[in-house]
């Protein structure tokens, strides 16, 4: 499961060729829990004797793992994936694409503004080298038993507020409380095992859990965002409210300086409680970080190469491949580099909402991977940089891969005859095409099932049987970059005598459309980790599927699926997660509820080569908010460079001006000649006719 405080703040992936979307944002950590052989560190001095009774005998621990023990032990300095010696200073500038009017990442009301999570913290922290793993932040012990049926938190003490006052458990049960009945729908599903809160020491919280075995829940609650209860039921304060407040947090960084819509300036607390804690250390880096905002992407491309942002993680392929043949890059001041990661790509794909005609139909939906021609679209968008996507946990070994065996195949035995038989029996491969822009067999194959499925065609229309009208349906999308993906797909489907119109709308209306699952197709991503838990409610469970602004945009609503789900959450050992995830992929991919897309087992990195980066990475995660750090011999350096590519972006926009101009004088020019001329014949016509 993937940490919950950066997936909401993060919002929907960026819709555009590939799954990532901006670094560190869209990426979540994964969450931890850890066997009761862990190695105890001792409580605290003054912990009180009646809390340790409370607690039932069970030791504190530095950090747990969701299987087997953590790789960091008691005594651990800093991540293996930072410099711990990193120089801090400077200001990375980034660039957000659409807009937003919210500085409030945990309710549905509002576009929050980008990396809002700097500003908060969590109970515990993940480290991003591990399966799953976490390590205390505000929390600096976990009591967790062996039997998982509750957790306990010590808080820090010197852990605190941006105003001074102190982090307390009422603040952690008031957070709690507050964003399972005011936040985002998700909290109610991540918490919703979770029975009571309650406070048995003068720094420790303790939550009780509701029957059914769930292993994630100790590290779920890990990730629980503390909110300051002072600040939030101050007098005209709402917290279900969108807001262009700065709230108070605790976090490494601040909101100092913004206008809505158009930047947000984060400033890193000098003074910031946490610096010096082994989780810490080495991270959080730069001075500042501004974030610009740009309603197209085309002009984000334009802004990095002019220097006015420093990063980009390029998501479109064609730009990847044509759009920084610029001066900068070839002399080295503007890199272009791809990462290897060994990160979960998920599922990129056309999501079709079962809840409405005709994607209610198992062979429509099938029909609809037919009409899809990736071979051509690689090869002509996308220079051939993709991977077809086959699983919704690609990239990992948690993908299901050929038929199904050994005790992937027990688990699914379980429900022969409430699953496709193709489960059993054929190995899902998306369908293939020679890449000629005209898959006339893929086409006969979708027509065949279309027709299976009672569909007719009359005058070149496909007719739906239940209506008598022809099929018509709407992609909706907010990515200009996807129409070119789109329209051939488009066309595709017309051939098969379907109308389908795109709709491109910007970024708040498409985020309200998916929350109430208005719309029929759209382009959708489900980010994974190597440790899939809870969130899969989220993604296919059937209550989810009735909630609005969850991930279950396709509608799923299956008691197998919903079983698989919990199985997968409460897996007793890694061998068996990975079995029942696998069983689940299957599943899923055989309902045919999406036509998958691509991924890439890399991140394409545009950056000005004032960076420097750790020399052992996180396999995981890019980490370039919090291990990064700007080279101080190569700021001045790049600074000068940037100002150099502004300087001949301006001078081309200058030249393009005066040519503009003169053109423009030419045609005015040229009209007024016209109309004199005809003037002048009308005038001696009337002379001649008198």
């Amino acid at each position: 499961m993937r940490g919950i405080t950066s997936f909401l703040a993060a919002g929907v992936l960026a819709l555009a060729v590939n799954l990532p979307a901006l670094p560190a944002l869209a990426q979540t950590t994964d969450i931890a829990a850890a066997s009761s052989q862990q190695t105890a560190q001792a409580p605290e001095p003054d912990l009180p004797q009646s809390t340790l009774r409370e607690l039932e005998g069970v030791p504190p621990r530095h950090g747990v793992a969701m299987h087997g023990e953590v790789k960091y032990k008691t005594d651990f300095q800093h991540f293996d994936y930072v410099n711990p010696d990193a120089p801090k200073g400077g200001t990375l500038k980034m660039a957000a694409d659409g807009t937003y009017d919210s500085f409030n990442p945990y309710i549905l009301k509002g576009q929050a503004a980008e990396a809002m999570g700097l500003a908060f913290e969590t109970l515990m922290t993940s480290s991003d080298d591990e399966a799953f793993s976490q390590y205390g932040l505000i929390a600096k012990y976990i009591y967790m038993p062996e039997d998982r049926d509750w957790v306990a938190y010590t808080l820090r003490k010197d852990a605190r507020w941006h105003d001074g006052e102190p982090i307390t458990v009422e603040d952690v049960i008031w957070s709690f409380n507050t964003l399972k009945e005011q936040g985002h729908p998700q909290y109610r599903f991540y918490y919703k095992n979770v029975k009571s809160a309650r406070q048995i020491g003068p720094r420790t919280v303790r939550f009780e859990f509701s029957e059914g075995l769930n292993r994630e829940l100790p590290l779920i609650l890990g990730q629980l965002p503390v909110l300051p209860k002072h600040y939030w039921t101050a007098e005209g304060r709402t917290f279900g409210k969108s807001t262009l407040e700065p709230p108070l947090g605790s976090g490494p960084y601040k909101v100092t300086d913004y206008e809505p819509g158009r930047y947000v300036v984060f400033e890193r607390v000098e003074d910031y409680w946490g610096r010096d804690l082994a989780v810490n250390r080495g991270r959080w880096n730069y001075d500042k970080i501004r974030y610009d905002y740009f309603r197209d992407p085309t002009v984000i491309r334009s802004a990095i190469k002019a220097g006015n942002v420093d990063f980009r993680l390029e998501n479109t392929a064609k730009a990847w491949a044509t759009a920084y043949d610029v001066p900068a890059v070839r002399q080295g001041r503007l890199k272009k580099v791809k990462l290897e990661n060994s990160r979960p790509t998920g599922m990129q794909a056309f999501v079709m909402n079962t809840r409405r005609a005709p994607f209610d139909q198992p062979k429509v939906r099938e029909a609809m991977s037919y009409a899809f021609d990736f071979g051509w679209t690689n090869k002509n968008l996308f220079f051939g940089q993709y991977i077809r996507t086959e699983s919704y946990f690609s990239n990992s070994e948690l993908a299901s891969d050929g038929l199904p065996t050994g005790r992937e195949k027990e688990i699914l035995e379980q429900f022969r005859g409430q699953v496709p038989p193709e489960v059993f029996t054929q190995e899902y491969d998306p369908p293939e095409t020679d890449g000629n822009g005209y898959p006339r067999d893929n086409l006969k194959k979708a027509l065949g099932l279309l027709r299976e499925a009672g569909f007719e065609v009359r005058d070149m229309k496909l007719i739906d049987p239940r209506t008598g009208r022809p099929v018509t349906f709407e992609i909706l999308l907010n990515s200009q970059a996807f129409e070119r993906v789109v329209l051939p797909y488009v066309a595709n489907l017309n051939r098969l005598g379907i109308e389908v119109d795109v709709s491109l709308v910007d970024s708040v209306q498409y985020q309200n459309r998916l929350d109430s699952y208005d719309f029929d197709m759209t382009v959708g991503g489900w980010p994974q980790s190597l440790s899939p838990g809870n969130e899969q409610r989220s993604f296919w469970g059937s209550a989810a599927a009735e909630r609005p602004g969850t991930r279950n945009w396709a509608g799923i609503q299956d008691p197998v699926i919903d079983k698989l789900i919990d199985m997968v959450i409460a897996a007793p050992s890694r061998e068996e997660l990975v079995a029942r995830t696998r069983a689940l992929d299957r599943v899923l991919l055989w309902h045919h509820y999406v036509v998958p897309n691509w991924h890439m087992g890399a991140w394409p990195l545009v950056y000005w080569d004032k960076f420097r980066r750790p020399e052992t990475t996180a396999p995981y995660a890019l980490n370039l908010l919090d291990a990064w750090w700007i080279a101080p011999e190569k700021e001045q350096q790049i600074a000068r460079a940037q100002a150099e590519a502004n300087g001949d972006a301006a001078q081309d926009t200058g030249r393009s001006g005066v040519w503009l101009t003169a053109l423009g004088v030419l045609v005015l020019a040229g009209l007024a000649l016209l109309f004199f001329r005809r003037g002048f014949h009308r005038k001696a016509s009337q002379q001649g006719t008198e």
